[in-house]
């Protein structure tokens, strides 16, 4: 191997909804992780590879930085707490359109050792292009040792920029991965991370953060793949919303998760889903780990 080939951990850190898992599936040039306008979409630390000649990127998505409230946000936190630790290159989004008041109180939390770019995203709701410029510098003059930089991860403005500003930071090294190798997490838990976005997608108010899908079987067969998932929720009430009149929201749900997995893996799925109620379950060890909350 040429001495000159690079890699290392890319973590990308910030706010819940800053853009964090639009910007990975933009880099990784693949709709690897799930996205959604509402907040605390990502639950897990997620690495997405991303292998050229010359070098080898391990991109980490994490979830939001929130103040916990439940075992489950405890648990998100711990993840954030893992890739601070082992990040080579620590990429850090804030929305730009957010006082930098409370960028200060999420920055003084993470203490972080990597260097850094700052990536101050969602400009395209900025239509002044000197107010953009004016925002960058009050980034600058705070934070002087970082490089800042204003995108629009939604509308790929300014992000051809980012990677050669990752490639001068990362070290020398050999790859973590084999070459194919586009994450460390398998097809199964994607396809569950498929229906909770889904959920987000269809479902108002607690539905999406009360609920977590466990997939209970993942059988590949010559002409489809057969998949049955639990939707775990904590109340009654919540179970009847996902239900929907007649059995019509889950049957919605079914059709939409099901086109994505199809695109996904490539092959026809028989999708059946099944509705629990665990009270609790986001403070409850047990379940947790047995839903993939490590």
């Amino acid at each position: 191997m040429a001495e000159s080939f690079k890699s290392g951990f890319v973590n990308i850190f910030g706010a819940p909804n800053a853009g964090k898992s639009t910007l990975l599936n933009l880099l990784l040039g693949e709709r690897l992780v799930i996205t959604s306008p509402k907040v605390q979409t990502t639950r897990h630390r997620i690495l997405g590879i991303l292998t050229e000649p010359g070098y080898q990127v391990v991109f980490s998505d994490t979830p939001g930085i929130i103040e916990p409230k439940y075992k489950l946000h405890q648990k998100m936190m711990m993840q954030v707490k893992s890739a601070l630790e082992d990040a080579d290159v620590a990429i850090l989004m804030h929305d730009i359109n957010q006082p930098i008041e409370d960028f200060e109180v999420i920055s003084g939390m993470l203490k972080l050792k990597a260097p850094v770019i700052l990536l101050l995203n969602k400009i395209d709701a900025l239509k002044d292009k000197t107010q953009i410029d004016e925002q960058v510098k009050q980034y600058e003059d705070r934070y002087p040792k970082w490089t800042a930089l204003a995108i629009s991860a939604k509308k790929e403005t300014n992000t051809d920029k980012i990677m050669p500003l990752i490639m001068e930071r990362l070290p020398e090294g050999f790859p973590f991965y084999p070459d194919d190798s586009i994450s460390d997490r398998s097809e199964r838990f994607f396809v569950g991370e498929m229906i909770r976005e889904q959920i987000y997608a269809l479902y108002e108010e607690e539905i999406p953060y009360h609920a977590a899908v466990l997939v209970q079987s993942f059988e590949e067969k010559t002409t489809l793949n057969v998949i049955k998932a639990d939707i775990i929720v904590s109340r009654e009430t919540q179970k009847m919303i996902l239900l929907g009149k007649g059995g019509s929201m889950i049957k919605q749900l079914g059709i939409n998760s099901r086109k994505v997995m199809e695109e996904f893996l490539g092959k026809k799925v028989h999708l059946e889903l099944f509705v629990k109620v665990r009270p609790k379950w986001r403070d409850n060890d047990n379940y947790l780990k047995e839903y993939g909350y490590n």
